[in-house]
């Protein structure tokens, strides 16, 4: 499985992932190495730890062939995004817009979106989601970009038991901290966000090649 503790901290430093809030709530100083001008430090080490973690998780779903939802409603990550989609699937679906509310909790609307087909639904405020594999099903896995623009997914997906991974910032409140499965402690700079996606693309990619080198080895044999 790919490793994320094998990046340098530099690397990671150098995408500012170390930067919190002004605010840091009470629950984060666990990630929290210090302040600088008033500005929450986040522990880098920590931050690795968690990536290797929600890596770990990814990649087990993967061997399960699980399904992965992933959320995000940032313009400024949508090309980042769409290049991890097309990598780890060409049949994802990554262009809807919706209404998140009750999404999740309402089976009826789950059965909209068969794959590979893409389906516009326009709604009260538009948010872009991307959905690897699967038949339209409940999915096994959230996968967040920014926990404070998605409280009502975290919320739902929270609700109906689904693990859900998501960066988080030092100032995200309790009550989404506590539904988060596996949080990552980190400033959602777009450098970031694109390492988080390249290390999930990674992972997909790997078990997929693991899996298709087990079958093959099996059926020449």
């Amino acid at each position: 499985m790919y490793n994320p503790s094998s990046l340098v901290l530099q690397k990671l430093l150098s995408t500012n992932a170390h930067l919190g809030r002004r605010v840091a709530a009470h629950h984060s100083e666990v990630y929290i190495y210090g302040f600088r001008n008033e500005i929450a430090i986040l522990d880098s080490d920590k931050t690795l730890i968690c990536l290797r973690n929600a890596c770990n998780f990814i990649g087990s779903l993967i061997r399960e062939k699980g399904l992965l939802l992933f959320v995000n409603t940032n313009a400024l990550f949508d090309d980042i995004m769409e290049q991890m989609v097309t990598k780890i699937d060409r049949s994802c679906i990554n262009d809807y817009q919706w209404r998140i509310g009750g999404f999740l909790t309402n089976s009826s609307s789950m059965h909209l979106f068969p794959i590979p087909r893409k389906i516009r639904l326009s709604r009260s405020r538009n948010r872009k989601i991307n959905f690897f594999g699967g038949s339209g099903q409940q999915p096994d896995c959230v996968v967040i970009m920014n926990a404070d623009r998605e409280s009502s997914v975290i919320l739902e997906a929270d609700r109906l038991q689904i693990p859900i991974v998501s960066l988080v910032d030092s100032n995200i409140p309790l009550g989404l901290y506590r539904g988060i499965t596996y949080p990552i402690p980190a400033n959602d700079s777009i450098q970031f966000v694109y390492l988080f996606c390249n290390l999930i693309t990674k992972t997909v990619l790997l078990e997929r090649g693991k899996m298709r080198w087990m079958k093959e080895g099996r059926t020449t044999h």
